[in-house]
């Protein structure tokens, strides 16, 4: 009855014992606990040891968590150059006139020079110098171009529109250029009336008689039986001087275009318009020497020489013709390489102008002159 459960008191060994164990659970017990919460499992969990920080890098690398699939390395999925564009077909850069190129790569790059000349905000000139070109052909492209022209906000640009319309002689054109006999600027209204007239339309008959009558009658208005306004400018001398320097250098100038800014324009570039004509008259005939002079000409000094050159060519179909002609496209020049462009398309095949037919009224009296009896 005096064992330990009979109330024997416990010695000093056992209850060091005792506080020890307490101790020892006390000061040891927590850590694993905390380890295990910090290491992300559920306390007391045995099993293999979290993932949070694999977690961390999933996230770093752009994977979704969880994810088992191997990380792409840099080198399959490189970055795009600074300021490189997007590969997309409108992004792409217009490639450079190149004789490696296709017949069509070389189409295209000829219709898409005249297109970006024909659009330029921010110099008239250079669309002056386009129409010009555009002049040389008779498409569906080159009429829009045209047509688009004429209800452009510069008056010289205008007016080249109209000369290149009439350079084609395109009946589709005829109903743009009607209206343009009412446009606000006289000059514009005259280029259209002479236009017209040349294509064998009197649309603009009446504007044409104003500037007969000159000073004669130098009140405004509206002609009697037509609805044209005809402006008190188109009976000014100093005026009527100016539209037929116009209508003179529209012949002379060529793809310099027109006018008295064209002249001055022609002369600091070197211009010369009168070997230019020469080269235009000699193309008429078609022989082997003038074949080969023209072909020389595309590498003289002169840019209106060497525009002049590839307009001549456009009957000649030959490859070294057309190798040499579209390489005039790199001219540093628009005339000559605006020039180039056109005459190009023209003899890959694209229409040129229509030819010109002799008024109505002359041919019907011709067909109405009697024959003159030898005896009275």
């Amino acid at each position: 009855m005096n064992g330990a459960r009979g109330g024997r008191p416990l010695g000093a060994a056992g209850v060091s014992a005792s506080v020890l164990v307490i101790v020892t659970v006390l000061a040891w017990g927590p850590v694993p606990a905390q380890t295990d919460a910090s290491a992300g499992k559920v306390v007391g969990d045995t099993a293999a040891p979290a993932k949070t920080q694999q977690a961390d890098e999933d996230k770093s690398a752009g994977k979704a968590v969880g994810d088992t699939s191997p990380v792409k390395s840099d080198e399959a999925k490189p970055e795009k150059a600074p300021g490189e564009k997007k590969s997309t077909a409108a992004a792409e850069p217009e490639a450079a006139p190149s004789l490696m190129q296709t017949p069509a790569e070389r189409k295209r790059t000829a219709w898409k020079m005249l297109e970006d000349a024909v659009s330029e905000d921010r110099r008239a000139q250079t669309r002056i110098q386009a129409l010009a070109a555009l002049g040389l052909l008779r498409s569906p492209e080159s009429e829009r171009m045209i047509g688009n022209a004429m209800l452009d906000s510069d008056l010289d640009v205008r007016t080249a529109a109209v000369l290149a319309a009439g350079q084609t002689r395109d009946p589709n054109l005829t109903t743009s250029l009607r209206n343009l006999l009412d446009d606000k600027e006289p000059q514009v209204a005259f280029t259209a009336a002479m236009t017209l007239a040349k294509m064998g339309d009197r649309s603009g008959e009446d504007i044409l008689m104003a500037v007969v009558d000159g000073d004669r009658k130098t009140q405004a208005g509206v002609l009697h039986g037509t609805e044209h306004k005809i402006s008190r400018e188109l009976r000014n001398p100093a005026k009527l001087a100016r539209l037929g320097a116009i209508q003179g250098a529209a012949m002379l100038l060529g793809p310099f275009g027109f006018g008295l800014t064209a002249i001055e324009f022609m002369r600091q570039s070197g211009g010369d318009a009168a070997r230019a004509a020469a080269i235009e008259q000699i193309a008429q005939q078609k022989t082997e020497p003038i074949h080969r002079e023209l072909l020389d000409a595309l590498k003289d000094k002169d840019p209106g020489v060497r525009a002049a050159a590839a307009k001549a060519l456009v009957d000649y179909h030959d490859q070294p013709t057309q190798d040499a002609v579209y390489s005039l496209l790199l001219d540093p020049k628009d005339p000559a390489r605006l020039t180039a462009a056109a005459a190009y398309l023209r003899i890959m095949g694209v229409p040129g102008p229509m030819e010109s037919r002799p008024p109505r009224s002359t041919a019907r009296a011709r067909r109405k002159v009697p024959a003159k009896s030898a005896t009275k």
